[in-house]
């Protein structure tokens, strides 16, 4: 067999993934992995493709062609030192290292200088589109030198998605500008998934929307304004039912809500850079709170309000709520981009801001149709300071100001908390939206999410193919028990479909 051309270090899901991705594309691969055994079921289940499996890092790099391209898709912090200083010894000058987990931006900066003085090339690179966007094409986020995009560039475009505008990976910058850039991509996507969460909550308090009912909103929905990767999986959320109970899921599960750090840090350099983002903050806080179930419910028996009646006709408040969905999302991109814009000119960046809404409309979990006019504003004016100054967007913003504000009057008036539409957390609440949040999470990042009638942590099988337990994993004693990988019922084949046609 000939000389890898691509090393991957980490053999989880997401490395397994993209060395398949890789493979496909016609670069022979390298693997290694800190279980060796890892490396061997890898390689033994993929026999008679351009694998080639490793044991040792001496090993791993002299199966590898030179300028060596390597990837590591391992957890971010400390594991990724340890990785660097182990296998720095055997590179040469002009490898290129690359860190495709979701790092500390500043700690890519770090690593960088230190390769640098070795004469070899560090990126960092933001990769979105979870499991099958790493197996099928993700939205790719590198950050480097000139000379590693250029050595990574043909390897990174093959494997990519592909939207109708291209590839869907740029040269975002410098040294830590792609890490920078995926920080902020999780803040809008926290944003966005508390938006629709919200969306939901109103549509349920306001009109007594069932799931069934909902799933055909979110479906008409879908074809207009709001189109996008998320959008369409809540309305399939909507259909899904608990195989224990046949009853809709999204009502079964638990209101709470984890975060994985990366919302946290966006809050943080955005307060660190002085840019205003309340909405990606607001959601922040939302599943803080969502969270403190048991504090919530005791503050809910002594500070009871209203519940909310029906004030406008079915389909007037139909509407309402879409539009208000609609600028609030507008609003939440428009932070993210401002804040890319800012650590752009703090780290003299130069990031291109038509190209990060470019590789975002395909492969990555917040592609949606409205990127497209986000494109257009900063091609009209590439220094725009703020998408709402854009002439397209204040338009938009104009025109749903009425809806926007009634909506969120209504739901005030009757004592219903909404975080993200008006920024309001005032008063504790029992029940908070967070439901359809977790289960795209479950979707998308393979997080876990709870039942209320059960004591363990649930984490759905989506394929619903596994004949076993009716498509869940469980443990009594909350250990977190995985799905069976590539098993995600017909949203994983609704997402690899569309992955498929980017």
């Amino acid at each position: 067999m000939a000389q890898a051309q691509f090393g991957m270090i980490g053999l989880a899901v997401m490395g397994m993934n993209l060395a398949l991705n890789i493979e496909e594309h016609g670069f022979p691969v390298a693997v290694w992995n800190l279980e060796p055994e890892k490396v061997d079921e890898f390689v033994g289940k993929n026999r008679g493709k351009q694998f080639i499996g490793t044991k040792t890092f001496a090993d791993f790099t002299k199966a590898l062609a030179r300028p060596r391209r390597i990837m590591m898709m391992i957890k971010a912090g400390s594991p990724v030192d340890q990785t660097i200083e182990k296998i720095s010894p055997y590179l040469e000058e002009g490898d290129v290292l690359i860190d495709g987990g979701n790092s500390w931006f500043k700690d890519t900066q770090d690593r960088t200088k230190r390769l640098e003085s070795k004469r070899l090339h560090f990126v960092g690179s933001g990769v979105s589109g979870g499991e099958e966007g790493a197996r099928y094409g993700p939205s790719l986020m590198p950050g480097g030198s000139v000379e590693s995009w250029d050595a990574i560039k043909p390897v990174f475009e093959s494997i990519a998605a592909k939207s109708d505008s291209g590839p869907c990976v740029t040269h975002v910058g410098p040294d830590g500008a792609g890490h920078f850039v995926k920080m902020v991509h999780n803040g809008i996507e926290y944003g966005d998934m508390q938006l629709i969460a919200e969306a939901y909550w109103m549509l349920e308090k306001g009109i007594g929307g069932k799931p069934d009912e909902l799933a055909g909103i979110f479906d008409q929905w879908n074809h207009g304004k709001l189109e996008s990767f998320l959008i369409e999986i809540t309305a399939h959320i909507f259909r899904i039912k608990d195989p224990e109970t046949k009853t809709p899921l999204v009502e079964k599960v638990l209101d709470k809500a984890g975060q994985k750090g990366t919302g946290k840090w966006t809050a943080q350099v955005a307060l660190d850079l002085a840019v205003p983002v309340p909405t990606i903050a607001a959601a922040i806080d939302a599943r803080v709170l969502s969270s403190m179930k048991d504090e919530r419910v005791a503050a809910s028996q002594k500070l009871r309000g209203d519940t909310i009646h029906e004030p406008m006709s079915r389909e007037e408040f139909i509407a309402g709520v879409r539009d208000a969905l609609y600028v609030s999302k507008i609003c939440s991109y428009a932070q993210g981009m401002a804040l890319i814009q800012a650590g752009s000119a703090e780290w003299k960046w130069n990031i291109n801001m038509r190209e990060m809404a470019r590789i975002w409309k395909a492969g990555c979990i917040i592609r949606a149709k409205f990127l497209d006019s986000i494109m257009r504003a900063y091609e009209r004016k590439p220094d725009l300071r703020n998408l709402l100054l854009d002439d397209e967007f204040s338009a938009e913003m104009a025109r749903a100001q009425r809806p926007w504000r009634r909506i969120v009057l209504v739901f005030l008036a009757d004592a219903i908390d909404l975080f993200l539409f008006l920024f309001d957390q005032s008063g504790p609440i029992q029940f908070v939206p967070a439901g359809v949040g977790t289960v795209a999470n479950d979707i998308l990042l393979t997080d876990d999410f709870l039942i209320p009638t059960h004591t363990n942590k649930r984490n759905k099988n989506w394929s619903g193919s596994h004949p076993q337990s009716c498509g869940f994993s469980t443990s009594a004693n909350f250990s977190l028990i995985r799905a069976h990988r590539g098993r995600r019922n017909h949203l994983r084949s609704v997402i690899s479909s569309h992955l498929a046609r980017s």
